[in-house]
């Protein structure tokens, strides 16, 4: 957990890929980081109409704009700057 505070802190205002236990890829700008959760704005379109961060509803709604939601960093699988995959 200490590893993605660390990680997340470095790349405050970035964009990241950051993937959950439970698969779910939420890609956003990094707005806050806690000792217990990285707050992301979700950006963008994805190719199926919906936001990156989008899920079901539960994070948000509609493309993807909107207010930061929080992934608790215990829940985070893999973290990756964004720039990294897209041109």
């Amino acid at each position: 957990m200490e590893r993605y505070y660390k990680l997340c802190q470095q790349h405050m205002g970035k964009v990241a890929r950051i993937t959950d236990h439970n698969g779910r890829v939420h890609v956003g700008r990094i707005e806050r980081v806690t000792n217990r959760k990285v707050y992301i704005r979700p950006i963008g379109r994805s190719r199926q109409g919906f936001g990156f961060g989008f899920y079901g509803g539960y994070y948000g709604w509609g493309w993807g704009w909107g207010a930061a939601y929080g992934i608790g960093l215990g829940f985070i699988t893999g973290f990756a700057l964004a720039g990294l995959f897209f041109f």
